[in-house]
């Protein structure tokens, strides 16, 4: 009887499972208690009808502090999570162009294979005026070093591709977004052990109010803004020249004053 065939599991499932497990880890938890919190405190205030939350390697309800009623959760690997309600890739997302309101994206650039095409496929199904919120590993800071440390291993988080939030500002102004504002947060190291990270926590408060810069966490906010079309008063002449070629001039004008009663040049 042949041998059963070992099936090798995509490199794709191993980066999100690893990456899932670091922050279920002691070192990983306290940097995800941090974000979660103060993502918990914007998505209250973001409205609409839709929400969409890409991956549950970070936290299988990442979104739940949110008011919108219709939540969407899609994950890369199917057996990801139970929470999840589609598998999919993104940078191809089956959702139809202007019909989400908001958009969640946690630690999903700097893992993909490639971000200027999420960030594309973000810009397709989001709504005019519409949000989308990225989070992401800031490189300088504490988790920054430790990828310069451990990056050689190839093992996640520190296998990724930390991308800076000027670069995130950068790639999101040519998408046509207005970034509304930047938040970084937690600032211990990120040790394995609980008991050292409970005597840490001070660093938490001091980093926050001496080196706000320097969190290991950013959270960027921003709006897909649409261009409107501004319509242009006609000059004085040209409202001369068709009034001359027999075109009406209207009894009232937007401004409020009344027309000249002239119907043609002098």
């Amino acid at each position: 009887m042949a041998a059963k065939q070992k099936i090798a599991i995509p490199r794709r499932d191993q980066l999100l499972r690893h990456l899932a497990e670091w922050f279920g880890a002691s070192g990983g938890v306290f940097v995800r208690e941090a974000e979660t919190e103060t993502v918990a405190s914007i998505l209250p205030n973001l409205f609409g009808y839709h929400i969409v939350q890409l991956g549950t390697h970070v936290c299988e309800r990442y979104i739940e502090s949110t008011r919108i009623s219709h939540t969407l959760v899609l994950s890369e690997c199917a057996g990801e999570s139970a929470s999840t309600n589609v598998v999919a890739q993104c940078d191809a997302l089956p959702v139809a162009a202007n019909s989400v309101d908001v958009l969640v994206a946690p630690h999903v650039l700097e893992f993909a294979n490639h971000p200027h095409a999420v960030l594309r496929e973000a810009e397709r199904v989001l709504i005019g005026e519409g949000y989308i919120v990225i989070t992401g590993f800031n490189p300088w800071s504490l988790c920054g070093i430790w990828r310069l440390l451990a990056g050689w291993r190839g093992v996640p988080p520190w296998s990724g591709r930390f991308v800076s939030v000027v670069r995130i500002k950068d790639w999101l102004k040519l998408l046509g977004f207005e970034v509304e504002f930047v938040r970084k947060t937690s600032f211990r190291p990120p040790l394995a052990g609980a008991g050292i990270n409970r005597r840490l926590r001070f660093m938490e408060q001091l980093g926050a109010v001496v080196l706000p810069i320097f969190g290991n966490v950013y959270v960027v906010v921003a709006k897909k803004h649409v261009a409107t079309a501004t319509p242009l008063r006609a000059s004085w002449k040209t409202r001369r020249r068709m009034i001359a070629a027999g075109v009406a001039e209207p009894t009232t004008r937007l401004d409020g004053r009344a027309p000249n009663k002239r119907t043609g040049p002098r």
